[in-house]
């Protein structure tokens, strides 16, 4: 599913090259559940970025689910995130205006593939997450871990391969925030996702099969 060679991603700082993530080697294959630990300034949002193609890595191999992003341009990437991966933050995003319902679907139209079977899925996908009573419920009326939920939901409406997730419970107290999780863990499972989380909470990465200590990857120090 995920393929990663000598990558490199550098930023421009006051005229001068500053180094924001170097991974050597890293390899996820499809259905794994891998946690993405290190230090702070380690780059693990940058990676989880560079796999979601929201940024182009300076150097390297990004294969994901078969395709290099390393040499795509901006719209490619799009399109290519659209179709094969769901993001999950930890800020929910939720528009407000919107009923949670609303808010599952527009997880469909913002990657171009709404049509009249993603109703279904999302009644179905709130259900499973025990929010079929609130799905006309606006997102100022859930509690912080049903708008998790309600965010999860809208990761998976478009049945991405790949589910990518920066901290999605630092919002949460623990027993919450790992109820939440343990929901993602089961749908994904069920559905044969892939699923990689940013995480410092040792114990959400417990959670999952395996963890990646970024420290452990790098090519060269920060």
């Amino acid at each position: 599913m995920i393929e990663i060679q000598n990558l490199r991603k550098d930023y421009q700082l006051g005229g001068r090259s500053v180094l924001a993530c170097s991974v050597r080697e890293l390899r996820i294959g499809s259905g794994e559940q891998v946690a993405l630990m290190g230090r702070s300034g380690c780059g693990k949002t940058t990676l989880l970025h560079v796999i979601a193609g929201i940024v182009r890595p300076t150097g390297g191999v990004v294969r994901v689910a078969g395709t290099d992003l390393a040499p795509l341009g901006e719209s490619a990437r799009d399109r290519f995130r659209g179709r094969h991966i769901g993001l999950v933050f930890q800020t929910f995003n939720l528009l407000q205006p919107f009923t949670a319902l609303e808010n599952v679907l527009l997880g469909a139209v913002f990657t171009g593939q709404a049509d009249g079977s993603h109703r279904q899925r999302a009644l179905e996908l709130l259900d499973r997450v025990g929010l079929a009573d609130r799905a006309d419920h606006r997102p100022s009326e859930l509690s912080i871990g049903q708008q998790q939920r309600v965010a999860i939901c809208r990761a998976l409406i478009h049945e991405p391969e790949l589910i990518l997730a920066d901290e999605p419970l630092g919002n949460q107290d623990p027993e919450t925030g790992a109820k939440v999780l343990r929901m993602l863990l089961d749908i994904a499972g069920d559905e044969g996702r892939t699923v990689v989380m940013v995480t410092h909470d040792p114990g959400s990465a417990a959670l999952m099969q395996r963890t990646v200590r970024l420290e452990d990857l790098r090519e060269v120090a920060a």
